[in-house]
């Protein structure tokens, strides 16, 4: 059991995960805009592939990372300091913009599976964002020499998608009532921004602190 990280990690690791996937934003835009559109399937299928997406990301991730930290360790250390600085960037960004959320109620024409799908791939495969996250987030679980990186933040990857998934599929059943819930009400989406800054603010501080 290689590929697992500490328990410590881990728990960090699972709390990042569940603030991310409550957290509007694009992927959530697309669940429950594709929800309200055209049904509950839709949603699913734009969240399949979604998943697919992260599946791509994470093996890229996986495969680089490992291949950087056996290259140059000294040049991972560096990407881990500057994915700390990044999510202060994310964690000033929410507070100061706050979370996105757009939704259509209307209702209109249902597609297949396979385009939704292809949907979801598309925005998360062409998201910088989402790049940006898998490439500075994951290493930050991982030691710098540890020889089973790769293993471990492909786990991570999965692991991401595993938390995600029962909180997504509720959301989906839930998308009337999320969906008015954040338009209507400016404290609940300011609450997320809050929760979202603090949780990824300590990530970093932690970090630059270990580094220093």
């Amino acid at each position: 059991m290689t590929f697992l990280p500490d328990a410590s990690a881990l728990a960090a690791f699972t709390l990042a995960a569940i603030v991310l996937t409550i957290t509007p934003g694009p992927d959530m835009t697309l669940f429950l805009g594709r929800t309200l559109a055209q049904g509950r399937s839709a949603g699913f299928a734009a969240y399949c592939g979604a998943c697919t997406g992260s599946l791509i990301h994470t093996t890229l991730a996986a495969v680089g990372l490992s291949a950087l930290i056996a290259a140059s360790p000294e040049a991972f250390l560096a990407l881990k300091i500057v994915g700390a600085a990044y999510l202060v960037w994310l964690a000033v960004q929410a507070i100061r913009h706050g979370s996105s959320l757009s939704v259509e109620r209307g209702k209109v024409p249902r597609q297949p599976f396979a385009a939704n799908w292809a949907t979801g791939i598309g925005i998360n495969l062409l998201n910088p964002k989402i790049i940006l996250f898998f490439v500075t987030f994951l290493p930050q679980f991982v030691a710098v020499g540890d020889p089973h990186a790769g293993g471990k933040l492909f786990f991570l990857g999965v692991y991401f998608i595993l938390v995600a998934t029962p909180i997504t599929i509720a959301m989906i059943f839930a998308a009337d009532r999320i969906a008015a819930t954040l338009k209507t009400k400016p404290a609940v989406m300011r609450f997320i921004d809050w929760l979202f800054a603090s949780v990824f603010s300590a990530f970093a501080v932690h970090i630059l602190l270990a580094r220093a």
